[in-house]
């Protein structure tokens, strides 16, 4: 061999170079009857399982995203495990209010001067919730209540009078009223009170029922009380004004919450007792469903 097929023969192969190695065994040659290469099976087999759990994976990611997404959409008592750590409110039907006479303004419409209530005030009461007992005593004749069933709520005759008097002189029209008992115990009435215009409703209200921190005439079984601050900020229903207020220790056997609506033409007032205390969210959401149905 001369120098230069030396050089040649231990010069490194350029890239690309294809170099065919040198086999160690004669090739076996293949066998037309044998399996597949296992190999190739294996290959498959292997991508067919990712392939598999991957679309598992996408299945169980968009199940997973709907049901989050339902639950959110959920009311809290609605969702499994969270029906036994309700916080207390009760079970309302769906509310709306009735619709207004053709033509007619809302209470609080800028045409409607008098903040008159179109709709009818027997509709605009809050229904009772699930499970509850409807009062009797408080359907009145024909949905309209006798002004002495409602003065039976204050404490004394001097105060049953007092009252009745001015509802007299402040011009009342008629009174509508809803009452419940429910399961626990507690008893909720409801009244509605309507009067010619909003001013005369404001004034009697304002001046007459309700003083600095407390209503002028104390309902039955609730002589000492004090303003009820608990109601968050968006209970507020726009328009109507409330007044609510909680019976303090010490208390007889039943403790009494109590709240006046004002709301145009129309006086709210809403009474809720039970043995031992009387709940607040109960009567919060009561109060502010109400206020909704007037507002």
């Amino acid at each position: 061999m001369t120098t230069e097929q030396t050089e040649r023969a231990e010069a490194p192969a350029e890239v690309g170079t294809e170099v065919p190695p040198m086999p160690e065994a004669p090739p076996e040659v293949p066998d037309e009857h044998a399996a597949p290469a296992p190999p190739v099976r294996k290959d498959r087999r292997v991508l067919r399982a990712v392939l598999r759990w991957t679309a598992a994976v996408v299945v169980f990611a968009a199940v997973g995203t709907s049901a989050a997404y339902g639950i959110t959409r959920m009311e809290r008592t609605d969702v499994p495990g969270l029906a036994t750590e309700t916080d207390g409110r009760w079970e309302y039907p769906t509310i709306s209010r009735p619709p207004l006479p053709s033509g007619s303004p809302g209470p609080f419409a800028e045409v409607n001067t008098a903040g008159a209530h179109y709709a009818d005030l027997r509709k605009l009461l809050l229904p009772a919730p699930k499970d509850a007992k409807a009062d009797a005593a408080l359907r009145g004749e024909d949905g309209w209540l006798p002004t002495k069933t409602f003065l039976a709520e204050y404490a004394t005759k001097y105060e049953r009078d007092t009252v009745g008097q001015l509802l007299t002189d402040y011009g009342l029209r008629h009174i509508a009223a809803r009452g419940w008992t429910t399961p626990d115990g507690t008893r909720t009435r409801i009244y509605l009170l309507r009067f010619g215009t909003a001013a005369v409703a404001d004034e009697l209200v304002s001046s007459e029922l309700i003083s600095y921190n407390s209503p002028v005439h104390a309902a039955r079984g609730a002589e000492a009380v004090e303003a009820d601050t608990g109601f968050a900020e968006d209970a507020q229903v726009a328009d109507v004004v409330r007044y609510a207020y909680v019976e303090t220790k010490p208390y007889g056997p039943e403790q009494v919450r109590q709240a006046y609506l004002s709301a145009a033409d129309t006086i709210a007032v809403v009474l809720q007792s039970r043995k031992g205390s009387a709940k607040t969210v109960p009567f919060q959401q009561t109060v502010t469903l109400q206020s909704q149905l007037l507002g």
